[in-house]
């Protein structure tokens, strides 16, 4: 029989079956066998954590070449100051004004290849890269609110914060840009440290290959012990196609999946093996509404919009790998907002009938047209092509345009759209997406020198500067958290922006492979020390 085969449809066929492994498990040959992923990304563009244009491929490799001052269980966020668990740092304080983070560190750490044992003044180097205004590092909008890193001896490090923060290892310690680099190997290596650098991790750099990948072997003076398998081979395909055919080939071990509509169920259907390590919750995925442009700079359209659309929906379409959202913060995660927690006019129930008279009373009997774009990546198109029948249905009329990736990001950059569906990954710290998304110094600016407010809220209209601030300053955790709530609650009184989806990360993992731990939420990474063929 002929059949046409589309890219998605291409990518469930491969998964149809698994042929035989690569090495039969329990032989001496298969137990020395690396343990292989691929990850969806043309070739890698740097292991060095600092570097700016980091892709999920290289932080997959970097995830195991260093480590950080502190971290969370394998497999989880550490989502309340207490969750953190030691590494670089064995022990740490907090002021009682959340402003002052003192870290004892481990004795002893070694970094790779012959580099010597890492100390303060690593630690010191790392952080003061970032904190140098005249050197562009990853993440370094994280590094602002620290106002001075000392080192009182050469096992200490004393961290001041401008304001308090009681959640300081989740918004900076844990991140993968805060992994601790070798001074020496650094200023003795230069730009070749982006591509071959010297961590303290579990597994150190043997090779880099455009298109071999990057090459792992275990570090056998790792302060936790020596990781179960001795070589790691991260491969870098793009072509979901390839990548999938590369998984049931038995070629690699796992791959990343695709985020798109019933891919986690047509792939148990057609390889029931198959398991699926899904972080939640993943990537949160809101819609901008830019209030500078007519006829949506009325909150009765906005309301209307927000109405027509239903979250519920959306996330039944990603079977296995989603969740609506009621507010801007993951339901998971602190500072979020439950629907039976609000008043009954912030709960916005699907209501098509409520949305048309919304519609009619700003003067749109008819209805409206909305002109928009769109990314062509899986995720993007999905929710946005599901959203625009949602709105069809109460009168408003998407003009969607389907672009490229990169494009769609340049062009949102320049604040050229009108309905902006974002799409971004951030940890437990609940303040983290409105300074990013609303905050009134993030504003889109048509010179593409603004930041990802898209919405133009805090300029077009008040913001939530002023309770962001207040949240800010206040060095209680729990009272943190409820001041973020009342942030919620402004926000869904004013709609620039609507909270859609959660949408997981999603690896694919060959049985033949225990990773050691379940994945529950987390990065879209992590370790592979405790990885082993079974």
């Amino acid at each position: 029989m002929t059949m046409t085969i589309t890219r998605r449809r291409a990518a469930v066929l491969g998964a149809s079956t698994f042929a035989a492994p690569l090495l039969a498990p329990g032989t001496a040959e298969a137990q020395g066998a690396p343990i292989s992923i691929a990850l969806a990304a043309r070739a890698p563009s740097g292991l060095n954590p600092q570097q700016p244009g980091l892709t999920g491929g290289d932080n997959w490799a970097i995830r195991q070449i260093f480590d950080t001052l502190v971290k969370s269980e394998d497999g989880t966020f550490a989502v309340r100051p207490e969750d953190f668990r030691p590494s670089l740092a064995e022990s740490w304080d907090m002021s009682p004004d959340a402003r002052t983070w003192t870290y004892r560190l481990r004795r002893g750490v070694q970094f790779h290849k012959g580099y010597g044992e890492m100390t303060s003044e690593d630690v010191l180097f790392t952080f003061g890269r970032h904190l140098d205004r005249g050197i562009v590092t990853n993440q370094k909008a994280l590094y602002a609110n620290i106002a001075t890193v000392e080192a009182p001896d050469q096992y200490t490090i004393r961290v001041s914060l401008k304001r308090p923060d009681p959640l300081f290892n989740g918004s900076v310690t844990t991140t993968i840009s805060a992994s601790i680099v070798s001074k020496k190997a650094y200023e003795e290596r230069g730009q070749r440290f982006n591509m071959d650098p010297i961590g303290t991790g579990a597994y150190q750099v043997d090779g880099v290959s455009p298109t071999e990948g990057v090459s792992l072997s275990a570090f056998d003076a790792h302060f936790a012990g020596v990781a179960t398998t001795r070589n790691i081979r991260i491969a870098f395909i793009a072509d979901t196609t390839a990548r999938t055919l590369a998984f049931a080939s038995g070629q690699v071990d796992m791959i990343e999946g695709v985020r798109a509509p019933g891919w986690i169920p047509t792939m148990r259907q057609r390889a029931p093996q198959t398991i699926f390590d899904a972080t939640a919750p993943g990537s949160f995925n809101s819609l901008h509404i830019n209030l500078t442009r007519p006829p949506l700079n009325d909150l009765r359209v906005r309301q209307a919009i927000r109405l027509a659309i239903n979250n519920a929906q959306i996330a039944a379409a990603f079977v296995g790998m989603s969740a609506p959202m009621t507010g801007i913060i993951a339901p998971q995660f602190a500072g979020s907002v439950k629907a039976e927690d609000l008043s009954p006019d912030l709960r916005y129930t699907p209501d098509i009938a409520r949305a048309k008279s919304l519609l009619a009373a700003a003067g749109f009997p008819n209805g409206v047209t909305i002109p928009c774009f769109t990314s062509q990546r899986e995720d993007y198109a999905a929710i946005m092509l599901i959203i625009q029948e949602q709105l069809r249905a109460a009168g408003i009329i998407l003009d969607l345009k389907i672009i490229d990736h990169a494009t769609m990001h340049a062009e949102n950059r320049k604040d050229r759209n009108t309905l902006a569906l974002y799409s971004s990954s951030y940890p437990p710290v609940p303040t983290q997406p409105f300074l990013q998304q609303l905050w009134a110094a993030a504003e889109v600016k048509g010179d593409g020198t603004g930041g990802e407010n898209y919405s133009h809220y805090g300029a077009a209209i008040p913001g939530i500067d002023a309770l962001i601030e207040r949240a800010q300053d206040e060095p209680d955790f729990a009272r943190r958290t409820a001041l973020i709530q009342d942030v919620e609650r402004q926000v869904l009184r004013d709609l620039p922006l609507l909270g859609i989806v959660t949408l997981s990360y999603v690896i694919a993992r060959n049985p033949r492979v225990d990773i050691g731990y379940p994945v529950k939420s987390g990065y879209a990474y992590w370790p592979l020390n405790r990885a082993r063929r079974i």
